[in-house]
């Protein structure tokens, strides 16, 4: 007989706080999230640990921060295998594992010796017809349902959902089209607030929905099969909108992701503000199923809060998170990314950029490190009359920078250099140098070379980024490793 309670992992693509119905959203409808919130529950600070998937992925997938995982920290890099993922762990304590569409990536599994991808075993062989052009044509639920169908007799299951959406392209105007309404849109503040802007949003918004179905129907089949109260529900986004001055950014709507837990251990019906981190995930997995988990893990399980009755503020110590990012696009001559670490607290958000000549969206005029897209066209078409939010999205920024998160969630006045806020600067930057200096950040360390000099591994039938020269990985090495420093990039 099964033992252990079930897992499903609902992972969206490119999906910001506070894009659902749960958080009072209107203009993306997510009933099956509002479910899982409403049976379990809903966080109101939960975060990634980087804007960007890869990284993000490794952290939920390990309990580790990015930044202790060498390749792991960058997108097209690689997750050495030392690092153990808990759908490897979990099998071997007799779960069945799965997933569907995009697991771990986008990377090179075999540069770090794996044989599969971290998440588990592909079952994509189901295809729909989608509602656009753009959304994917893998059937998840069906795929989930055929991954329940091949099950073995009394195993419990670990399931790995990752859709593409509301990852870019858009079918542009589909969000009109099926019925959406631009009245209900609410534009941050740092994008213009037009016509087309909103459109753009509504697509978005019709792709979160396609990924919310799919989910519904997914929860549906659990429940037919009599499973639902024994199977552990975590949905989530990897990181923020695919937006100017979000995804990629280490601002709110950059790496403040919807988070929803329900099942066993869970208490239901109640919000919480502890803050949560990817890296708490993988712990709380292992805490829900009784499964030891590898050594080094960076995370504090959320089993405590999950069983409390009360909401609010549950543990008083769950009072910040960290975020960081290194490379995403290859936007920069030289493989180099935009390396910055924050914290984030109840009041405030504090930012290091470690350096800030570089351009954080990508240099011009690609500004790669931002997905193309309507919202991107319409800031590079008025650079001038919105010269404001043009430099917020794609200009240089200070080494420093701190935001009152209530009532500046969109991060737009830096008061870093603002003599009141001192003291919070200084003492949130002291916080945020001593939990990297715990962990073991090479980049505090100033070690950056480790990030800088691990290469950008495209699969081969993409070919290389345009506008770039071919990868030549020992000179590419050889211009970040000091003298008498070896990579750690090819260590398994």
């Amino acid at each position: 007989m099964k033992t252990k309670p079930n897992i499903l992992v609902a992972i969206a693509d490119d999906w910001a706080w506070p894009h659902a119905g749960a958080y009072g959203c209107r203009f993306a409808r997510t009933p099956a999230f509002d479910r899982v919130a409403r049976e379990g529950v809903l966080f109101q600070n939960a975060f990634t640990t980087a804007p960007t998937c890869t990284a993000s992925r490794a952290s939920l997938l390990t309990g580790r921060h990015p930044w202790t995982m060498e390749a792991g920290a960058q997108l097209w890099g690689c997750l050495p295998r030392r690092y153990e993922a808990y759908p490897d762990v979990l099998e071997r304590a007799g779960y069945w594992v799965g997933l569907t569409n995009k697991g771990w990536g986008p990377g090179s599994l075999e540069a770090a010796g794996r044989a599969r991808n971290p998440a588990g075993p592909a079952f994509n062989a189901r295809r729909c017809t989608p509602l656009t052009s753009k959304m994917m044509a893998n059937d998840y639920a069906a795929n989930f349902e055929d991954f329940l169908d091949q099950r073995p007799a009394d195993a419990p299951f670990c399931f790995w959902y990752g859709a593409k959406e509301p990852h870019r392209g858009y079918e542009k105007g589909s969000g009109l089209k099926h019925g959406k309404r631009l009245d209900e849109v609410e534009v941050p503040p740092y994008l213009p607030d037009c016509e087309a802007v909103r459109s753009d949003l509504l697509d978005y918004a019709l792709e979160v929905e396609r990924y919310d179905r799919d989910l519904g129907r997914m929860l549906d089949l659990i429940e037919a099969r009599g499973e639902l109260d024994d199977t552990v529900v975590v949905v989530t986004g990897d990181n923020g909108m695919p937006f100017p001055r979000a995804k990629a950014n280490i601002y709110e709507n950059g790496c403040h992701i919807p988070l929803a837990i329900r099942g066993p251990g869970v208490s239901p019906g109640r919000t919480v503000t502890d803050f949560a981190s990817f890296v708490d995930l993988a712990p709380t997995l292992y805490a829900l199923t009784g499964v030891a988990g590898p050594a080094g893990m960076n995370g504090r399980s959320l089993a405590d809060v999950l069983a409390d009755v009360r909401s609010g503020r549950v543990d008083p110590a769950r009072d910040a998170v960290l975020t960081g990012r290194e490379r995403h696009a290859y936007s920069r001559p030289g493989n180099l990314g935009y390396p910055m670490r924050s914290i984030v607290a109840d009041d405030y958000l504090y930012i290091r950029n470690f350096e800030p000549d570089r351009w954080p969206a990508g240099d011009p005029e690609r500004y790669s490190d931002c997905d193309d897209g309507p919202t991107k066209q319409v800031l590079l078409a008025n650079r001038e009359s919105e010269a404001a939010r043009f430099a917020l999205c794609f200009g240089k920024r200070p080494a420093e920078e701190l935001y009152r998160r209530t009532p500046d969630a969109g991060c737009l006045q830096n008061l870093a250099t603002d003599p009141a806020c001192r003291p919070v600067l200084e003492t949130l930057r002291a916080r945020l140098d001593e939990a990297l200096r715990a962990i073991g950040d090479p980049r505090i360390a100033g070690r950056g070379w480790e990030f800088d000099c691990v290469p950008f591994i495209r699969d081969p039938d993409r070919g290389h980024p345009p506008g770039y020269p071919p990868l030549d990985l020992a000179a590419w090495q050889d211009a970040y490793i000091p003298e008498g420093e070896t990579s750690r990039f090819d260590r398994n």
